[in-house]
C-alpha cells in the first residue's frame, strides 16, 4: 500500500472510531418514549451518520486502491482508538487489558501486512 493509501485508511479508522462516540453521545441524548422526533432531531446522531457516509465514501476509495486483506486489518485500531477516545471524552475508564489487546491488534496488522 502507498503512503497515501495508508493514511487515509488510518484516517477512516479514526474517524469510524470519532463515530462511535458520536453515537454514544446520540444514544445519551435520546429521551422516553422513544420517538421519531427523539432521533431525527438529535444533532449527535446526524453528525455521526454524516461522518459515517463520508467515511464509506473514503473506504470505497480505498478498496479501489489497495487489497482488502491489507486494508482491513487496520479496522482492528478501532478497538484500541475507541476505548481511548471514551475515556478522553466521556470519562469512561480505561484498563490495562484494552492496551494490551491493543499490542496484540497491532501485532497482527504488523503480521497480515508482511
Amino acid at each position: 500500500m502507498s503512503k497515501t493509501t495508508v493514511f487515509l485508511t488510518l484516517l477512516c479508522v479514526l474517524c469510524i472510531s470519532i463515530g462511535q462516540i458520536l453515537f454514544k453521545k446520540a444514544a445519551a441524548g435520546l429521551e422516553a418514549p422513544l420517538s421519531w422526533r427523539s432521533f431525527a432531531f438529535n444533532g449527535w446522531l446526524i453528525a455521526s451518520l454524516a461522518l459515517y457516509g463520508m467515511t464509506t465514501l473514503g473506504w470505497v476509495w480505498i478498496l479501489k486502491n489497495a487489497p482488502l486483506q491489507l486494508a482491513y486489518p487496520f479496522m482492528g485500531l478501532a478497538f484500541l482508538f475507541v476505548p481511548m477516545m471514551a475515556w478522553i471524552v466521556l470519562g469512561e475508564p480505561l484498563h490495562w487489558k484494552t492496551f494490551a489487546g491493543g499490542a496484540l491488534i497491532l501485532l497482527g496488522i504488523a503480521v497480515a501486512s508482511l
